[in-house]
């Protein structure tokens, strides 16, 4: 029994960084682009600033300035985790971001803001892998 569960295991280790990283960054980066996208198509009917100003209410920021604030973050930042250019510092904001939400607007939401932050802090800690921009641009360590 234990050889099967090594050879799982063994099987389980060959998974490559650079695919869990392409589909980490694809996942994550899809859901807070439909978001933004959301949010733009809002704007023509004022829906994106009344969810700011009666359902998210944000503390110290106003509506106003956290809708735009949200809308370009959430076109922008997953741009850039698609093409996997600096990536640490896109799932980085994306992360507080996430916490955020969690935080102020959607407390009981863990079970997706988990699987949001786990993808994030992944990224954060292993990097886009090679088939991404950053591979180009950030140093290697030793």
């Amino acid at each position: 029994m234990s050889q099967i569960l090594l050879r799982f295991q063994s099987l389980f280790e060959k998974i490559p960084h650079d695919l869990i990283a392409l589909i980490a960054r694809i996942a994550v980066g899809t859901v807070f682009f439909r978001s933004g996208l959301l949010k733009l198509e809002g704007w023509k009917e004022g829906n994106t600033l009344f969810l700011f100003q009666e359902e998210y209410k944000l503390p110290l920021i106003p509506p106003e300035i956290a809708a735009y604030m949200a809308t370009a973050a959430e076109l922008s930042l997953p741009v850039l985790l698609f093409a996997g250019l600096f990536t640490r510092y896109a799932a980085l904001s994306m992360l507080i971001m996430t916490l955020v939400i969690q935080v102020f607007v959607y407390p009981n939401a863990f079970d997706t803001h988990g699987v949001w932050a786990v993808c994030l802090l992944y990224l954060m800690k292993h990097g886009a892998g090679n088939l991404a921009l950053d591979r180009f641009i950030e140093p290697r360590s030793k």
